[in-house]
């Protein structure tokens, strides 16, 4: 294993993946927000979860998420 490519690749895959939760994660707030179904004073439980089958790697992140 190339451990430069492999720490490359796994540093590529988490950058895209906070993008991409990030920006879905601001959509649906501001989309609850904006059809009354947050009030905009709460504080959100959140779950992460990443997946590698061929390892047998299932892993849960969690956190909250504040509004105010």
């Amino acid at each position: 294993m190339n451990e430069d490519t492999f720490n490359m690749s796994v540093r590529k895959f988490l950058k895209k993946l906070g993008i991409t939760a990030q920006r879905e994660l601001e959509r649906k707030i501001r989309e609850a927000l904006a059809e009354g179904r947050l009030r905009g004073d709460e504080e959100l439980a959140v779950t992460a979860k990443v997946t590698l089958a061929e390892v047998g790697l299932e892993l849960d992140v969690e956190g909250k998420i504040a509004l105010e």
